[in-house]
């Protein structure tokens, strides 16, 4: 592959229709970035808001073709269905509540589709759109965008590599401070307190996917049962904003997993210990040029985007030489460019890199709705272990 191996494929950059995301939308405006920087998208269109007359003001701000401009997101997928020169990709990045009659309608006019997360609200929601994602054999990404980090994907490899043996013990927790605040929510964020729109739990769906994910993406191991605790920490909030569980892994492994957004002070703490038999690896957020590698009767190595032991999944998505800082907006690009590269292949007929098969996709979504939900059954039985994959 060359330079752009979507351009290789296709000879053309993936044309992107884009479902919310409009002004005032920092999400928004990170899928848009995302979807540029490695120039294998061109963003034709959107619907950048309920509201037709907001959505149309943004989306000429943006730059859109005042003749390619939709009032709805039905006439957009159908307008886009209809043109020789259409929409290949959706972006969706609306309220949890509209993911999934979205990428639904997406499937089935024949786009490939990337959506935010949590992939839906409702197990039987997610059931529904995997099962429909594997039927059309459309590629279907989760913008769970931490695994899009050199050090997480290193993390990842490193496991796979075997040199930690065998996980025996899994730490995450994810935990931010941004909801500590007591007083009611800024109205741009009320539908995330609407249970019928944000969820059946605010920190679960919002914070606690990432959490999930990340475990499997890094480990490879699947959540077997779950002893949960969800709640509120703020007094009479009517949504959960913290969440703690003990966990048992399929292959005999244990661990332990908390998240709140309630705790005052702090930024965006996301961090992850795994621990084999031969040493454990640690990754922080909020830090994360660095993995920590402690092997057993060995002093401590650090280990750092393309520096030394840098494994092929990692070397892979990183743009930088050593020593110069990626970040947030970086692994939310690697995503879209490892879901680029496999819509090019599965519309060309030609064969992908094997790594950049990495992203999330439908049934990572499905198995992290299978734990939230297990998580919330376990907490109403006062913490009792409940099985995660029934």
């Amino acid at each position: 592959m060359g330079l752009n191996p979507v351009i290789d494929m296709l000879g053309r950059r993936l044309r992107l229709a884009v479902i919310g995301g409009g002004s005032g939308s920092f999400i928004g405006a990170m899928h848009r970035q995302a979807a540029r920087l490695d120039d294998r998208y061109q963003i034709v269109t959107g619907i950048f808001s309920s509201d037709p007359a907001k959505s149309k003001k943004d989306a000429m701000e943006l730059g859109m073709d005042a003749n390619r401009i939709y009032p709805s997101v039905k006439e957009m997928l159908d307008g886009e269905a209809a043109r020789k020169d259409g929409a290949d990709v959706i972006a969706i990045m609306t309220p949890n509540d509209s993911h999934f009659d979205y990428a639904m309608w997406a499937l089935e006019r024949g786009f490939d589709v990337i959506c935010d997360k949590p992939m839906t609200n409702t197990l039987e929601e997610a059931e529904t759109l995997h099962k429909k994602v594997m039927g059309t054999g459309l590629v279907f990404c989760l913008t769970h965008n931490y695994t899009g980090y050199p050090m997480v994907r290193q993390a990842k490899a490193m496991v796979a590599d075997g040199q930690l043996g065998t996980i025996r013990l899994v730490q995450v927790e994810y935990v931010q401070g941004g909801k500590a605040d007591e007083s009611k929510p800024d109205p741009s964020e009320s539908w995330r307190f609407d249970p019928v729109r944000g969820g059946p739990s605010l920190v679960m769906g919002d914070i606690g996917s990432h959490a999930h994910n990340l475990v499997r993406f890094v480990t490879g191991l699947e959540i077997a049962e779950v002893a949960a605790e969800i709640g509120n920490i703020v007094p009479n909030r009517a949504v959960h904003d913290y969440g703690g569980a003990l966990l048992r892994f399929d292959n005999g492994a244990r661990g332990s997993y908390w998240v709140t957004q309630a705790a005052a002070g702090v930024e965006n703490c996301l961090r992850i210990r795994v621990s084999g038999t031969k040493g454990s690896l640690e990754w922080m957020q909020e830090f994360p040029q660095a993995l920590t590698f402690k092997p057993l009767g060995a002093p401590s190595q650090n280990r750092t985007p393309n520096g030394p032991g840098t494994l092929p999944l990692s070397a892979r998505c990183t743009r930088l030489v050593a020593g110069h800082p990626e970040g947030f907006p970086d692994g939310f690009a690697n995503i879209y460019s490892d879901a680029a590269e496999a819509i090019a292949a599965r519309r060309s007929g030609k064969t992908p890199d094997p790594l950049a098969m990495y992203f999330p996709n439908s049934f990572d979504g499905l198995m992290t709705l299978k734990f939230v939900f297990s998580a919330i059954a376990s907490s109403k039985n006062n913490g009792q272990w409940t099985k995660c994959q029934e």
